[in-house]
């Protein structure tokens, strides 16, 4: 890999790192399992791809935005030249659920277990996100008045623009599915796991909700999401853990029964398997009672 200037800022609190842009022109700094405790994007400019996030693998031959929230598994190679850059933040730099109502990406290009964790781009995107690099680049380097600020003007920019251009691409992909009665059971599937979620843990309970066989509902989800339904509950059930873990100063033990768990050590296995680390580290890493504060 040809070495690249790193824009870097550390949070100066606890030394950890608080926002950080560099280049790349391979996938060595990807072509190992991440689990990293902050916020990843990946802007693809050229080369194809093979992308491996959570459940399920990916190729994509154009240019793109890959989008990782904190501990969310994914890796990346290549099967020809890859060029792009990466912009890492830290949620005590920038917390997408504080700032929701402002930028609306947490569902979008985070967070959202029905979609992959990718925008396609034009070049036109391309040049406009390179230009808020550029930006962004150089305000790391200006220990000037309202610098952090500023950054996050940048950041909120282009976290909007980037969610603009995938809702803008949903239609397309919901276009895409086959015609008849699945669509509508999808819809279906996707309400029926975000109402029940917390209570209904198994995918025979969804199937018995939808009327529909399991062996149907599994092949369904696999095709239109490319997940298990087993993996669709455990990823949605993560999503609002970590959510808590990060935003309540709630016990791991409330959070569990809130989301269903009777045992709290049980829910600290299925949250270590699924997300690799424990609740409590997670808390630690990520972030603490933060809509508290």
């Amino acid at each position: 890999m040809t070495e690249h200037t790193v824009f870097t800022l550390i949070n100066p609190q606890n030394g950890n790192l608080a926002f950080k842009i560099y280049a790349f022109d391979d996938a060595s700094s990807f072509d190992h399992l991440q689990r990293l405790n902050y916020y990843s994007m990946i802007l693809v400019i050229n080369g194809t791809v093979q992308l491996k996030a959570d459940f399920s693998d990916y190729q994509i031959s154009n240019p793109s935005l890959l989008c990782f929230s904190p501990y969310q598994p994914f890796m990346v190679s290549e099967s020809n030249k890859l060029q792009g850059v990466v912009v890492h933040f830290h949620p005590d730099f920038f917390c997408i659920h504080k700032h929701h109502k402002e930028v609306a990406c947490n569902g979008v290009l985070f967070n959202n277990i029905y979609q992959p964790p990718f925008v396609n781009l034009n070049e036109s995107q391309v040049n406009s996100f390179l230009l808020l690099i550029d930006q962004m680049k150089v305000e790391t380097q200006k220990v000037a008045l309202a610098q952090y600020e500023l950054l996050i003007s940048y950041l909120k920019i282009f976290l909007i623009n980037a969610s603009r251009i995938k809702v803008a691409e949903h239609p397309n992909i919901s276009s895409s599915l086959d015609v008849g009665a699945e669509p509508f059971i999808l819809q279906n599937l996707k309400n029926a796991i975000e109402q029940h979620y917390k209570e209904k843990h198994s995918a025979s309970d969804y199937a018995e909700l939808l009327n529909i066989s399991p062996s149907a509902l599994a092949k369904i989800s696999k095709t239109h999401f490319n997940k298990t339904l087993t993996d669709l509950i455990s990823e949605r059930i993560i999503i609002e853990a970590k959510r808590e873990l990060y935003l309540t100063s709630k016990a791991v033990k409330q959070i569990a029964y809130d989301l269903g768990f009777n045992d709290e050590h049980y829910f600290s296995r299925f949250f270590k398997k699924n997300a690799e680390i424990s609740p409590q580290i997670y808390r630690d890493t990520v972030g603490f009672a933060r809509a508290e504060i």
